[in-house]
């Protein structure tokens, strides 16, 4: 660290109690040899000493800092960009596909030739601003500020903001449409209108919660437990190849009711057809080869044009699967459980998409609160009714 000591006749032992300043020695950061002398007493030169080692010690950090700013400060967007894309290999190809959709159509034409060190909250709410008057929706609106958000917030790790620049940004507020649910009575009709293929997807979609391409890739090997089946990948609608689970990296799976219905009709369809590895559906064409996103989409459009089943307006393939969520959350389960089997990425999608499944109301609660209330008012009625009997 250095060393202190006197220039003067008299000993160490006299150093103490003598009026001469004392002196430092230590060397720089360039290993050069340096004094520094008029310490009154030992304390303030050890003081000293250690203030220097200190700024050695932070030093390199400081400049790794300084270093960092710098490089990645001056960067433009785009630049940064692609050296952050090149981290992110937890994306699946199918988010890694939306991703560069949002760069390409969003993000980069608004934002690519600015200087990192340049973006502050007023620079992100001006980018939200400008969506809004291309007359982006409000969901790609959601996403691409989710995706800025990522990449600032990256920067702002390595020191290039020295405050959030995403911080009081008001986000855009995605609320998707209400979701358009089938009846008991649609549904019964639905799953028998097309093929058997098609009726195990849509006994998959609306008793287990399964979205299009996981219905795709079921596998009876998948069947864990009597009524527990493991959701474990999904057919890709852009590879069609199968693939990992929505927002799950290769090899995460979800655990999903599995109601004694849909378990006879996976096995029944097992033993009608036959399994490939465990697979029940494969392309009809090829069986080599997963089921197609078309297989079901094509049936979905002809059981649509006939006119035969009773569809409610508006209501998609998809729909088949808000059956379940609706069957579940009409029955008392919880919001949480119910956003964890359906594979949502938060509970707040879960909450948009189907808060107005949920059993409990105002009216309602303003009917459940007023019993006790109302039991309060009762006994106070009768305690003014003895009161006034006793005078």
């Amino acid at each position: 660290m250095g060393s202190f000591f006197k220039e003067c006749e008299h000993p160490r032992s006299r150093w103490s109690k003598c009026s001469h300043p004392y002196k430092i020695r230590y060397r720089s950061a360039a290993g050069k040899q340096v004094e520094e002398s008029g310490f009154a007493d030992r304390d303030k030169a050890i003081g000293r000493l250690t203030e220097i080692y200190n700024e050695k010690k932070a030093g390199p950090r400081s400049r790794s800092k300084a270093e960092r700013i710098q490089k990645y400060g001056s960067m433009r967007f785009e630049e940064y960009v692609e050296e952050w894309k090149a981290g992110q290999r937890h994306l699946a190809a199918a988010s890694v596909r939306h991703l560069d959709s949002l760069l390409e159509h969003h993000l980069y034409p608004a934002l690519a030739s600015r200087r990192m060190h340049s973006f502050d909250h007023k620079v992100v709410d001006g980018f939200i601003r400008l969506m809004e008057r291309n007359g982006a929706g409000l969901a790609t609106q959601a996403n691409a500020f989710d995706k800025l958000r990522a990449i600032l917030l990256d920067a702002h790790r390595l020191g290039v903001f020295t405050d959030n620049p995403v911080a009081g940004v008001k986000p855009p507020q995605y609320d998707p449409k209400r979701a358009v649910i089938p009846s008991p009575e649609q549904l019964r009709a639905i799953r028998t209108a097309g093929d058997h293929a098609l009726m195990l997807i849509v006994d998959l979609m609306s008793g287990c919660g399964l979205r299009n391409g996981e219905a795709a890739a079921v596998n009876v090997n998948n069947i864990v437990a009597d009524d527990v089946y493991r959701v474990t990948e999904q057919v890709v609608m852009s590879t069609r190849q199968y693939g990992p689970l929505k927002h799950r990296k290769a090899g995460e799976y979800r655990d999903v009711p599995l109601p004694a219905r849909v378990r006879e009709t996976i096995e029944w369809y097992a033993e009608m057809y036959g399994t490939i590895d465990g697979y029940l559906l494969r392309q009809p064409t090829d069986p080599s080869k997963p089921y197609p996103h078309w297989g079901m989409d094509n049936q979905w459009r002809r059981i649509r044009a006939s006119g035969k089943v009773d569809i409610p307006e508006g209501m998609v393939l998809y729909g088949n699967r808000h059956f379940f969520a609706s069957n579940c959350l009409s029955n008392g389960i919880p919001i949480t459980d119910v956003a964890e089997w359906m594979g949502h990425k938060s509970l707040d999608v879960t909450f948009k998409i189907y808060r107005h499944l949920m059993p409990g109301s105002i009216n309602k609660a303003a009917r459940v609160l007023n019993l006790n209330l109302a039991a309060l008012s009762q006994g106070a009625r009768l305690s003014t009714s003895d009161a006034a009997r006793s005078r």
